[in-house]
């Protein structure tokens, strides 16, 4: 009688198994199967290493066994054993040595290309993999490996994709994006998304969908990383598929031309240097004009960051140059919205104030607005910059275009300041004047 591994009582009680040698040759390759599980078990030879005596003891013999009987015996490798040898290599990927990762890629791709009929098995265990990460731990080391493989598993896939392709795209892949150790593996991520978009253009549009809804509000390194993503996209993408995203994601990337991080505005604004997103955007101007141009306008004079004027400025020219007509009107449609929020504003004013007259007309006011300390709201301009005509903002636009691209074209430092503040001169002093204490330090240990 086989007695099943499973029904040890925790993580260091394993059973202690039969010999091999002792059951009938037709229950031995299921025995063979519980000691290789039942090797898995991890004990702590560190912090106590006299813990778990008696178990460390079943699994030493378990293994000596084991190397014992594949040494005296052929054909104990079988069919049914290799599921196993696949979950216990992809349990290591978990490995905190990258050498074990590299070997271990290289080992399972391997195994892949060879047998035929554990594609599916290791895809499987693959993606419960992922699903325990994204859902549970939040931990673990082998992600950017196992995406690698995949990449080239993706890569091979036949036209038209299964079902469980698709669906391994949208349910496993992409919300691997939420996961806040994304940096470790976002280059290997964004390579499968994009190998499964090359197949098949339709998937464009849930994915963008996907990457707007888990896109990240607070971590900007994170919003670069999704925003180099989308232009990798973007690249592949075909103008049908386009049509249906290009709302949504100008209203995205409004946003992050508006972000006060410099490196997001900055990273967002690079896409009007992309030759194929601008034909892309040339076809679709009345559409996307009309988002951008509010975002890009007031930014252009209210950012802190003076390479984020250049770069917009060259944003707006290119729009100007694309379509002067819906330039103007767009230019014209944002004054009109500007004046309605000064109509608004004024509005308010005189219902406070007619408030205030209210107020001032009640018996008991004189008794409570000398006990109050609130005072009246005070009129506050708009986070809206003062608005030039039409003519005036083509030629603004025109200059500081090409003021920024001669800035472009100088040569920069290798290490640059990341903002335009003034230094501050004290400091600057105190540094020029700073002297190192090599003589003091030279001295032996005294």
């Amino acid at each position: 009688m086989v007695v099943d591994a499973a029904s040890s009582n925790g993580p260091f009680q394993p059973v202690a198994l039969l010999h091999i040698r002792d059951v009938p040759p037709a229950d031995q390759e299921k025995l063979f199967t519980q000691k290789l599980r039942q090797c898995c078990v991890l004990f702590d030879f560190v912090s106590d290493p006299l813990s778990d005596l008696k178990w460390k003891e079943v699994k030493r013999a378990a293994l000596s066994e084991m190397v014992e009987y594949i040494t005296h015996n052929r054909n104990v490798i079988t069919e049914p054993i290799y599921p196993e040898v696949v979950h216990m290599l992809l349990e290591l990927f978990d490995s905190e040595d990258p050498r074990e990762r590299d070997f271990l890629k290289t080992t399972l791709h391997r195994i892949y290309g060879k047998f035929l009929g554990l594609r599916a098995y290791i895809r499987k265990q693959i993606n419960n993999i992922f699903y325990r990460f994204i859902y549970e731990t939040e931990h673990h080391n082998g992600i950017a490996e196992l995406l690698e493989i995949l990449g080239s598993i993706i890569n091979g896939f036949a036209l038209p994709l299964k079902e469980e392709h698709k669906i391994f795209l949208l349910k496993v892949l992409l919300p691997l994006h939420k996961v806040k150790s994304l940096s470790v593996y976002h280059p290997q991520l964004a390579y499968c998304v994009v190998q499964f978009l090359e197949k098949d253009s339709t998937l464009t549009e849930p994915v963008v969908m996907a990457l707007l809804k888990y896109w990240p509000k607070t971590h900007s390194p994170k919003e670069v990383m999704f925003l180099n993503e989308l232009e990798e996209i973007l690249d592949v993408i075909e103008p049908s598929e386009f049509v249906k995203i290009m709302e949504p994601l100008f209203r995205q990337l409004a946003k992050c031309v508006s972000s006060p991080h410099f490196q997001v505005a900055e990273r967002a604004l690079y896409y009007w240097n992309n030759e194929y997103i601008m034909s892309l955007i040339s076809d679709n101007a009345a559409k996307i004009l009309p988002i951008m141009f509010p975002s890009l306008y007031r930014n252009s004079k209210t950012h802190w960051n003076k390479t984020i004027h250049g770069l917009i400025y060259n944003a707006l020219k290119l729009f100007m140059e694309m379509n002067q007509k819906l330039f103007d009107d767009c230019t014209q449609q944002f004054k009109a919205e500007k004046l309605k929020e000064k109509l608004k504003m004024k509005e308010r004013e005189e219902a406070w104030v007619k408030i205030e007259n209210l107020a001032k007309a009640n018996p008991q006011y004189a008794v409570y607005s000398q006990a109050s300390t609130v005072s009246m709201p005070v009129a506050m301009e708009t986070d809206g910059p003062v608005f030039e005509d039409v003519q005036m903002l083509r030629k603004t636009v025109t200059e500081e275009a090409r003021q920024a691209q001669r800035d472009l074209k100088k040569d920069r430092p290798l290490a640059r300041r990341k903002s335009e503040l003034p230094q501050d001169p004290h400091t600057k002093r105190a540094l020029e004047a700073h002297c190192r204490a090599d003589e003091l330090l030279s001295q032996d240990g005294r």
